[in-house]
């Protein structure tokens, strides 16, 4: 059964440059993303934004905000609402 899944992806600045990152799970793997993760059950966007972060580049962030919902279809018949996070490097 296909599904909606909900992830955050979270754009971080520093010092006028936004943080890339080369995916390597199975969705998009060797692609440039954002970092960023699926919405648990319960979980705030933006606690997921700062789990997802620590998770994938061990970095703390802040000055958290909304940016924006994507509806993103892939090929590989993954659909996901993305909800778009800008945070600032903390440290």
């Amino acid at each position: 059964m296909n599904q909606v899944r909900v992830g955050v992806g979270v754009l971080i600045w520093k010092d006028e440059k936004i943080l890339m990152m080369r995916r390597l799970g199975s969705h998009g793997q060797g692609t440039w993303s954002a970092p960023g993760g699926h919405l648990e059950f319960g979980e705030d966007p933006f606690e997921c934004a700062r789990r997802e972060t620590r998770e994938e580049v061990d970095i703390e962030i802040d000055n958290l905000r909304f940016k924006g919902i994507t509806n993103d279809i892939f090929e590989e018949g993954k659909h996901y609402i993305t909800i778009w996070v800008e945070a600032d490097y903390a440290k």
